[in-house]
This record gives C-alpha cells, sequence and structure tokens, in this order.
C-alpha cells in the first residue's frame, strides 16, 4: 500500500470510496457489486471488440488499399513513403503559438469568445 502522501488524488478518491461502500453496505455485498462489475466491464468489452473485428473491413490504416495506393512507389502521390517531406506537409499539423496576440487584443479591451 502506499503511503497516502504519494497517492494520486484519483487515487485516494477510489481507495475512499471503496472504504465508504465496505462500510456501507458490508464486505459481501461489496464484493459481490464489484463481481457485478467486473463482469459488465468483460461483457462490454467483448461487444466493443466484436463490433470492431465485424463492422470494420479494414482494422489498421496501413492493410487499406486505397492508402496503399497513395504510397504507391511507381504511381502513388505520396511515393517518398509515410515519413516523406510531401506526406508529413499535407498529412500533419502545424502549432502556432498565438497566446501572445490574443493576449494583446484582450489588453486592448476586446472580448473572445472561443
Amino acid at each position: 500500500m502506499k503511503n497516502i502522501a504519494q497517492m494520486t488524488r484519483r487515487g485516494f478518491l477510489k481507495a475512499c470510496g471503496i472504504a465508504a461502500g465496505y462500510m456501507v453496505l458490508g464486505f459481501n455485498m461489496t464484493k459481490d457489486a464489484i463481481a457485478a462489475t467486473m463482469e459488465f466491464i468483460g461483457l462490454r468489452q467483448k461487444s466493443v471488440y466484436k463490433a470492431d473485428a465485424t463492422l470494420f473491413k479494414y482494422r489498421k490504416s496501413q492493410d487499406n488499399p486505397m492508402i496503399k495506393k497513395l504510397y504507391d512507389k511507381k504511381h502513388g502521390f505520396l511515393h517518398e513513403g509515410p515519413c516523406g517531406h510531401m506526406s508529413h506537409r499535407l498529412l500533419h499539423t502545424n502549432y502556432y503559438d498565438r497566446s501572445a496576440r490574443i493576449k494583446a487584443l484582450k489588453e486592448k479591451g476586446i472580448k473572445l469568445s472561443l
């Protein structure tokens, strides 16, 4: 068991919730509730994985024939490969720090609704 000072807030709240459950419901009822919750989580995981396997023809983007065509060495638009200059320029995003401009507008008294 971790020292309380080293415990995260989420871990502390979880421990407090479990302790409160034990105090209110008693050990046997809490154990049954946890078992039922774990069973539900297992069923939910199975259904999500089953839906993923049956609904989508290509589960990985690298298996998609249209993506393979884009990266084709002879005729593909992105023939340089997945890490080429053109694919990086077209498919990746860029971050521009605009906080100074927003701060300047706020100092002028302009209210921004984001």
